[in-house]
């Protein structure tokens, strides 16, 4: 009995060493763990994801059995793979906040490009339309000006009246009636007169013979073919300019010798414009040329 006694308290004591050791190992590791955990807490990335996390230590006890501990249960094994749980946790947690703050700079980045392009867009039209504008405004003004040289030249020659239609009425000698053919030819002639501006009509008499017999001659043929226009084609007396001349020479428009009068009497109807005319029709392009 002895025997089996002392052979048992050796094998005991054999076998309580690993357990007292790994205790001892357990004690010693729970205020690291603890202070490891306290740190991971304060250096969490939701407390402060801007700070860099500190890199893990190793315990500085390696235990009774040196670098392996063959007796390691599995309760010691969770406490020494826990930190480096903790940390796989953190380091997901903030490549998590990472890809959040990633989208949330690439959404904003891509609404202010979209941003950005529209308003280049839109100052892009207000340029090309105040190109446009701008090229309106120079024909504008280019139209302008062409129009109002035209009206300066038009007004500088309103006092020049220039032949526009010339006939000659004959008369049988003593006679002061129209004929057929005369009546024929004042009535083109005032035909071109209808709706027109800045126009006077001549009327010169002329007949045959001497002093003053042959002047009132030739004014009361004047007056036949005047009375004429104003009845028949309602041309205005005052733009209507009457003369006997009997058998007077006139010089030439070109201020040259005295033209030789036609034998016969006859009056001479001439038709004279000046630049109203040209004016109205200048006033009225313009408006024809603006776009609808």
């Amino acid at each position: 009995m002895k025997n089996r006694f002392l052979f048992t308290l050796p094998l005991l004591a054999t076998l309580a060493l690993p357990l007292v050791a790994q205790q001892g190992i357990a004690a010693a590791d729970q205020q690291p763990l603890a202070e490891s955990q306290t740190s991971l807490d304060a250096n969490s990335p939701a407390a402060n994801p801007d700070k860099q996390l500190e890199p893990l230590k190793p315990g500085s006890r390696e235990g009774f059995w040196g670098h392996m501990n063959p007796f390691a249960r599995k309760k010691y094994v969770q406490r020494q793979l826990g930190p480096i749980r903790d940390r796989t946790s953190e380091l997901d947690e903030l490549t998590a906040i990472n890809s959040r703050m990633l989208k949330d700079v690439d959404a904003r980045a891509t609404a202010g490009i979209q941003r950005a392009d529209a308003h280049a867009t839109l100052a892009d039209q207000h340029a090309a339309d105040a190109a446009n504008r701008a090229q309106m405004a120079s024909q504008s003004a280019q139209q302008a000006s062409t129009h109002l040289q035209s009206v300066s030249q038009v007004v500088q020659n309103l006092d020049q009246y220039q032949s526009a239609n010339q006939v000659e009425i004959r008369f049988r000698p003593g006679a002061a009636m129209l004929s057929k053919n005369a009546r024929e030819a004042l009535d083109q002639l005032a035909e071109g007169m209808k709706d027109q501006k800045g126009y006077v009509v001549e009327v010169q008499g002329f007949t045959p013979g001497r002093g003053a017999a042959s002047i009132q001659q030739s004014q009361h043929l004047a007056d036949s073919v005047v009375r004429y226009l104003v009845i028949n084609h309602q041309i205005p007396v005052y733009r209507i300019y009457e003369l006997g001349l009997g058998n007077a020479r006139l010089q030439s428009a070109s201020g040259g010798q005295a033209v030789k009068s036609s034998p016969g009497s006859r009056v001479e109807v001439t038709l004279l414009k000046n630049g109203v005319g040209d004016l109205q029709a200048i006033q009225q392009a313009p408006s024809m040329s603006q776009p609808e």
